[in-house]
C-alpha cells in the first residue's frame, strides 16, 4: 500500500513539482517548489523550448534557452520527486533510495550544460532531449548502485 503511495506521490510530481507535497499535507514546501518551478520555467524559457524541441526546432530552442536558469530545473524536479517519495514512509525510507533520483539529477544537468553543442550519433538533441536522456541514464546508474550497496551492506556495528 505504502509503495503504490510513494509512486502516486512521484507521478503527480513529475505533473507539476510540488503537487506531491501536496498530497503529503506539506502545503509550505509545495507552494515553495511549485513557485521556484514556475520561476525557473519563466526565466528558463521552458514552454518555449519544449514547444521548440518537440516540433523539431533543436536550433531555435537552443537559441532561446537560458541555460544560467535551465541548469535549476533537474534538481529542483528530481528534489520535488524525492521528497514527496521520502515522506510517504514517514521514517521507514527504504535504504539507497536516494540514488535513483540523485543521479538522474546530476546527469540531467550535465545533458543541460552539453545540450547545445553535443551531437549524439550526429543529431544535436537540445535543450530538452539530452538532460532526458541524462535523467534516463542517471535513474538506470543509481538503480545499480543502489542494487550493489544493498546487495554488499556491511553489516552494522554497536
Amino acid at each position: 500500500m505504502i509503495k503504490s503511495a510513494a509512486i502516486e506521490k512521484i507521478l503527480w510530481s513529475i505533473a507539476l513539482p510540488g503537487f506531491g507535497q501536496f498530497l503529503n499535507g506539506k502545503f509550505l514546501k509545495g507552494l515553495t517548489l511549485l513557485g521556484l518551478e514556475f520561476i525557473i520555467n519563466q526565466k528558463s524559457h521552458l514552454n518555449q523550448i519544449i514547444i521548440a524541441s518537440f516540433q523539431g526546432d533543436i536550433p531555435i530552442a537552443v537559441e532561446i534557452t537560458d541555460y544560467q536558469w535551465l541548469m535549476f530545473y533537474p534538481c529542483l524536479y528530481m528534489f520535488a520527486m524525492y521528497d514527496a517519495y521520502r515522506d510517504t514512509f514517514s521514517g521507514d525510507i527504504p535504504s539507497y533510495s536516494v540514488f535513483p533520483f540523485a543521479f538522474a539529477a546530476f546527469f540531467a544537468t550535465i545533458g543541460v550544460i552539453y545540450s547545445s553543442q553535443l551531437r549524439i550519433f550526429g543529431f544535436l538533441l537540445g535543450p530538452v532531449w539530452l538532460p532526458m536522456a541524462g535523467c534516463f541514464l542517471g535513474i538506470l546508474i543509481g538503480n545499480v548502485l543502489k542494487f550493489l550497496f544493498k546487495t554488499n551492506h556491511a553489516p552494522n556495528y554497536p
